[in-house]
C-alpha cells in the first residue's frame, strides 16, 4: 500500500510500470481465463436463484393515508488547536407526520422551502443531544459516567419522557399486560453479569455492588469505552437506537390509543431495521410485539431503506436482470453466499440482529432501492405473506417517490432535511458554540 496523503508532504503514487510484469505472467493468464469461465457460471447460478414477485399480481390493496418518517444526523468534532485534543460529537434525530393531503401540495422534484417549513412547524418532533469522546468533563464525572448519565437523560428528556417510557415498555414487555423481568446485564461498575432493576424502574442499585443503575445500562453502551475514552461507533449505535425509540414511541402512543389510525399509518425509518452487538437485545421485544400485534388483528407498517452499503452495491450488479415493478426477496442463504461472500455456518444472516427482512425493489429504471419489512417471527426464508403489511406498503409506495434523487423516499428525504448536520457548514458552527459555551 502506497504512503497516504499528509497536512505537509503529498501522498506516494502507484508504480505506472507495475503492470508490465504481471501480463506476462502465465500462471496469472490462465487464472485470469479460468476466471472468466468462472463468471458466467456464477452468474447463470445467481439469476436462477432470484424468484421475482410482480407488485401488479399482488391483488388490491388500499393505500395507507398517514406517513412517519423517521431519520437522524451526527457530527463529530475534534479541536486540534490545542493539546490535550478535545472530542464530542452532537446528534439530531427528527419524526416527520405527513399525510397524502399535505404531500399533494408540496411540488416533489422542486419544492417550496416556506411549504416545507410549515409542514415541519406543525407536525415534526425533533431531538437534540450532545456527547463527550475525550478530554472533556462533564458535571465532575469522567466519560465513562458521563456518557451513561447523557444517554439515560437524553432518553428521558425526549417527549417529556415518552421515549423513554418506549424503551421501558419494550425491556418490561409491557404489552403482554404481565410483569416481565428485566433481563441481566453486565453491571458498569463491578462488571458482574447479574445486574438488574425492579420491574418498571429507571434508576435502582447494582444487586452486587450496589452501584447505581439507570435502565439505559441495560444497553450496554459502557461496553464501548473507557474511564477517559469513548469510541466514535458509540455516537451512531446510540443515533441508531433513538432513532428506532423515537419510531417506536409513535406506534406505542397510537397502539394505547387508537389501533383503528396505527392500522393506517406507515413509519418509514431511514437505514436498515436492525440494532447490532450487545445493542441487540432490543431485537427481541421488538419482533415479539410486532408479531403480538399482528396475532391480535393489528398489522404494524414499518420500512426501513438502506441507501448505501453492500446490499445497495447487490441491489446496483442485480438490477438488469429484475423487471420493473418487481420484488425479489433474499433468503438467508442466498445473503450469505451472494453478498456477504461467507460459509453457510452458524446462524443464519440476521438472526439476532434484524427485526426487519431485506427486499430488492425495482419501480423503474430510475428508482431500485433497498427495503427492510418487519416478519415478526424470525424467517431465514422471508416470502411476500410473511412480510407485515406487504401489500399496503408496496401499494403506497410509488405515491411517496421523490423525484429529486434516485430511489428516494419522500419522507425519509423531508425528514432528513430537517434532522441533518452536514459537515460544512454545520461542523464549524457546532465547534464555535461549545467554544462559547465553555468561555
Amino acid at each position: 500500500m502506497p504512503y497516504e496523503k499528509s497536512q505537509r508532504l503529498p501522498g506516494e503514487h502507484a508504480s505506472k510500470l507495475g503492470h508490465i510484469d504481471l501480463t506476462k505472467s502465465e500462471f496469472v493468464r490462465g487464472i485470469v481465463e479460468d476466471l472468466g469461465l468462472s463468471e458466467k457460471a456464477n452468474g447463470d447460478a445467481t439469476e436462477t436463484e432470484m424468484t421475482m414477485i410482480s407488485i401488479s399480481s399482488l391483488g388490491d390493496y388500499s393505500e395507507i393515508p398517514m406517513i412517519y418518517g423517521i431519520d437522524g444526523s451526527m457530527q463529530i468534532i475534534e479541536e486540534k488547536e490545542k493539546w490535550p485534543y478535545k472530542k464530542y460529537a452532537f446528534i439530531k434525530t427528527a419524526m416527520l407526520r405527513i399525510d397524502f393531503m399535505s404531500l399533494e401540495k408540496i411540488d416533489k422534484d422542486y419544492p417550496n422551502p416556506f411549504q416545507l417549513e410549515n409542514l415541519m412547524k406543525d407536525s415534526a418532533v425533533f431531538h437534540y443531544t450532545a456527547f463527550p469522546l475525550r478530554n472533556i468533563s462533564y458535571e465532575g464525572m469522567n466519560i465513562y459516567d458521563a456518557i451513561r448519565s447523557i444517554v439515560f437523560k437524553s432518553l428521558k428528556q425526549t417527549l417529556d419522557g415518552e421515549v423513554l417510557e418506549t424503551l421501558k415498555w419494550l425491556l418490561y414487555e409491557k404489552w403482554q399486560g404481565t410483569k416481565k423481568q428485566l433481563e441481566y446485564f453486565e453491571c458498569p461498575h463491578c462488571h458482574g453479569p447479574r445486574a438488574t432493576l425492579e420491574y418498571d424502574a429507571e434508576v435502582g442499585q447494582c444487586p452486587m455492588c450496589g452501584g447505581e443503575l439507570f435502565i439505559t445500562d441495560c444497553l450496554g453502551f459502557h461496553q464501548d469505552m473507557n474511564q477517559d475514552v469513548a469510541r466514535d461507533s458509540i455516537i451512531g449505535t446510540y443515533m441508531t437506537i433513538h432513532e428506532t425509540l423515537l419510531m417506536l414511541t409513535g406506534i406505542r402512543v397510537l397502539w394505547n390509543r387508537n389501533r383503528d389510525v396505527l392500522k393506517d399509518s406507515l413509519f418509514v425509518k431511514d437505514g436498515p431495521l436492525s440494532v447490532r452487538a450487545q445493542y441487540s437485545k432490543l431485537v427481541q421485544p421488538i419482533r415479539r410485539f410486532l408479531s403480538y400485534a399482528r396475532s391480535s388483528g393489528t398489522e404494524i407498517n414499518i420500512l426501513g431503506q438502506e441507501k448505501t452499503g453492500a446490499f445497495r452495491d447487490h441491489l446496483d450488479k442485480i438490477s438488469p436482470h429484475i423487471d420493473p415493478g418487481n420484488v425479489f426477496i433474499p433468503s438467508s442463504s442466498y445473503i450469505i453466499r451472494e453478498i456477504q461472500g461467507r460459509r453457510e455456518t452458524g446462524a443464519p444472516y440476521g438472526k439476532d440482529t434484524n427485526y426487519g427482512a431485506k427486499v430488492f425493489y425495482k419501480l423503474n429504471n430510475y428508482h431500485k432501492m433497498v427495503l427492510n419489512i418487519p416478519t415478526g417471527n424470525y424467517e431465514a426464508n422471508p416470502n411476500k405473506e410473511s412480510l407485515i403489511g406487504f401489500g399496503r406498503i408496496m401499494t403506497t409506495l410509488p405515491r411517496i417517490i421523490s423525484n429529486r434523487f434516485e430511489g428516494a423516499i419522500y419522507p425519509i428525504e423531508l425528514a432528513n432535511g430537517i434532522a441533518s448536520l452536514s459537515s460544512y457548514p454545520s461542523a464549524k458552527v457546532l465547534e464555535i458554540f461549545a467554544s462559547d459555551l465553555r468561555k
